[in-house]
């Protein structure tokens, strides 16, 4: 399983359920990237879909403690039962928030991690990779600069992973 998240120069990801800082490069990575795959995300994190919908052209799945039903949404209430429903998808990403992404990390080999060189206020943050003996940076896909932002897009792979 994979996942794909920004993170800022901390590893903060949010503040009050959003990006501070949101970069078009990284939309457009992650729209490119997740095309055609099953996504895993939170209910919370779906408050700030555009229009609280469904992502089109993936299967969305809700990982939520509270199950009941989610239009658009598969509803799964355990990172179990979304890591079993995984496994019948050719390509399946873990997409937030921050605790979708602490239950879900165990279960991952891969990560796609865009760097924004910035440190607003965050409330929530990922796990430093870079800190990580179990997880490696194998490369750096993309680099840039937006708005005076530089940002940097880069593949994690756990040891011992293809």
């Amino acid at each position: 399983m994979e996942l794909i998240v920004a993170v800022y120069d901390d590893w903060g990801i949010g503040k009050d359920g959003t990006q501070p800082v949101a970069l078009s490069a990284d939309r457009k990575f992650f729209r490119q990237a997740t095309k055609g795959a099953m996504v895993i995300v939170g209910r919370r994190t779906i408050e700030d879909f555009p229009g609280k919908q469904p992502l089109p052209g993936r299967v969305n799945v809700a990982l939520t403690r509270k199950g009941g039903q989610i239009p658009g949404f598969t509803v799964c209430k355990s990172p179990e039962e979304a890591a079993e429903l995984a496994k019948t998808a050719q390509r399946a990403m873990v997409i937030g928030g921050g605790s979708i992404y602490r239950q879900m990390l165990p279960m991952c080999d891969t990560a796609y991690i865009t760097k924004v060189h910035a440190t607003p206020e965050s409330d929530t943050f990922f796990h430093n990779l870079d800190e990580d003996p179990d997880w490696e940076l194998r490369e750096t896909l993309q680099s840039g600069e937006e708005d005076g932002i530089a940002y940097d897009i880069c593949l994690y792979k756990r040891k011992g992973t293809a």
